[in-house]
């Protein structure tokens, strides 16, 4: 394979409305990797005033199941990104489920036959594996070695008519075969490494790239905007559309989302269910910021933007083609950022509905909590256990904790006394005021501040890393202020 890089050849758009689409397989939880692709055509299409389609792969009978197809669904919604055809809404190019277009591919096979562009092979799946045996001890290339494709036609025909086991095949012709790439250039294949790829399988459902092939052209897709792990299969497809007569549509190839080690992005090392993200309390114009990031080069130094600037300002000459590095902490960062700059109202319906779901939950308390700890909050499920002490009841405080550093059980049991008789008095109950109380309090126990609010804070909310303490105080009330002290002068005394 050659790629070369030809910028006077790129063209984005052809004279042709653009009509692009995702096609995801309905075999698992849906990838993060999918979003990441969808992001790309989705914006392409809009950026032009096209259309997106959403169509389902789910050829593979045995893996593929409707509720991984609903949960596509919902995560690409979850994540903004709406289709203007699928299986769900419908379109004129329908049905958008491979599993329900049988009889085209079947019919589309059968003239690929009909032109000597494909041909029935009978091998069994014996003779398959001793092949790839004898290939592999020969540290040969695998592939087919075209056994089937040259058997006299009326052998062919005894065969079907005895009703063999079979499938289709695609007779890859000598030679070479090259296609350009909008991002990458040309690109160039020599048509031996090209296998004779198996096109209708012999329970009569084609394989990916017939389904592809045929499904693309009868949508009038224009750009298959792709990962780059389809490079390869891209010849395939070029030969195929030769073969039916058709117009190739442009190809992109995205590059791969990469592990720390610049492997493939896989679960074993990354999270890569895009619902774990939303689960986790990512927000999904975070996330869309973040896969954007990963294949499409902004103003230098510029991280943060939204769909809309993207789709704004979007061409394919702004894709890279490095492998991106998948980096959590990066994307935990930018979700930080996106927390901080949301509106209160907003951010409390979001962290209502992503960290506290169905609980019922005072409103006006909620926003008065989010400033406590907004700041650092790098998720929205971070918002339940960093206020978990305003919520609860009780808290239960380690009495080694309680105790500065260079204080003792006695001292602290003390300082925490003055200071609950001091709150218990503090005719106003507001944190600047209850700030100036403490303050005052170390100032007459000759003790260090600092050393006298960690006693309180830990006191109050069970441990020595909070929001800011006295806000905190204001917000649960002096009844259980002052009650949670008591309570852990009763544990210093316990011992």
């Amino acid at each position: 394979m050659t790629d070369q890089t030809n910028q006077t050849d790129r063209t984005e758009t052809g004279a042709r409305p653009v009509r692009v689409r995702i096609a995801p397989s309905p075999t698992g939880d849906p990838h993060v990797g999918t979003a990441y692709i969808a992001l790309f055509n989705y914006a392409f299409a809009r950026h032009n005033g096209g259309k997106f389609l959403l169509r389902i792969e789910d050829t593979d009978r045995e893996r593929s199941t409707k509720e991984s197809e609903r949960a596509i669904f919902e995560a690409l919604r979850w994540v903004g990104l709406s289709w203007d055809e699928g299986p769900d809404i419908g379109g004129p190019f329908g049905p958008y489920r491979q599993s329900e277009r049988s009889d085209i591919y079947r019919k589309h096979a059968d003239e690929l036959v009909a032109k000597k562009a494909a041909y029935h092979c009978f091998c069994t799946a014996q003779r398959l594996t001793e092949l790839r045996e004898k290939q592999k001890a020969a540290k040969s290339d695998f592939g087919y070695d075209g056994f089937c494709r040259h058997l006299p036609e009326a052998e062919v025909q005894a065969k079907l008519k005895a009703g063999a086991p079979n499938v289709i095949r695609l007779a890859v012709p000598e030679g070479e075969t090259s296609f350009n790439d909008l991002v990458r250039g040309e690109v160039t294949f020599q048509n031996s490494t090209v296998d004779d790829q198996v096109l209708l399988k012999s329970d009569g459902f084609p394989t990916y790239h017939l389904a592809n092939v045929v499904d693309d052209h009868l949508m009038q897709i224009t750009h298959v905007i792709r990962a780059e792990e389809w490079i390869s299969s891209t010849p395939k497809h070029v030969l195929l559309y030769r073969a039916f007569g058709w117009e190739a549509p442009q190809f992109v190839h995205m590059p791969l989302l990469r592990n720390q080690d610049r492997s493939k992005i896989s679960k074993r090392k990354n999270p890569t269910s895009l619902l774990w993200y939303r689960d986790q309390g990512y927000l999904p114009e975070a996330l869309l910021n973040f896969l954007a990031l990963m294949g499409w080069s902004v103003q230098e130094g510029q991280d943060i933007f939204n769909l809309e600037s993207m789709i704004r300002d979007f061409t394919l000459d702004r894709v890279t083609t490095s492998g991106p590095v998948f980096d959590l902490q990066k994307l935990e960062w930018l979700n930080g950022v996106y927390i901080r700059d949301m509106a209160a109202p907003e951010l409390a319906r979001r962290v209502r509905e992503s960290a506290l779901k169905d609980q019922p939950v005072d409103e006006a308390f909620l926003l008065r909590t989010l400033p406590l700890v907004r700041e650092r909050m790098k998720k929205l499920t971070d918002y339940v256990p960093m206020t978990a002490y305003l919520y609860s009841e009780t808290v239960n405080p380690s009495a080694q904790d309680l105790v500065p550093k260079k204080g003792t059980p006695q001292s602290a049991s003390a300082a925490l006394t003055a200071a609950a008789d001091a709150l218990q008095g503090l005719a106003d109950w507001s944190s600047p005021a209850i700030e100036q109380c403490a303050r005052q309090l170390a100032v007459t126990l000759g003790m260090k501040e600092r050393d006298l609010f960690m006693s309180v804070r830990v006191a109050v909310t069970g441990g020595p890393v909070s929001p800011p303490l006295f806000e905190s105080l204001e917000l649960l009330g002096r009844e259980k202020s002052v009650a949670r002290i008591r309570a852990a002068i009763g544990k210093l005394a316990a011992g």
